[in-house]
């Protein structure tokens, strides 16, 4: 049985660790794109910091994400 929690509790520890992985941050935000082009997300975005993969909704609700070869960087704040 402890064996059995043990390797429950290993379990949950690895899955947080995904879960940190992501990094929310208040907009409004710029991404300044590769082709030149620029995204402004008026709310926050998240950055998937082991791929540099950014996610956003845009003002439809639309769940959009970049990948870290699309785009060259990125800034936010007021």
């Amino acid at each position: 049985m402890r064996q059995v929690s043990f390797l429950f509790v290993l379990f949950l520890l690895a899955a947080c660790e995904e879960i940190f992985d992501v990094k929310g941050i208040e907009g409004p935000c710029t991404i300044q794109m590769v082709d030149g082009s620029t995204i402004t997300v008026e709310k926050s975005i998240e950055i998937i910091q082991s791929t540099g993969t950014i996610t956003y909704k845009d003002e439809d609700g639309k769940l959009w994400s970049i990948t870290a070869d699309e785009y060259l960087t990125y800034s936010c704040g007021n």
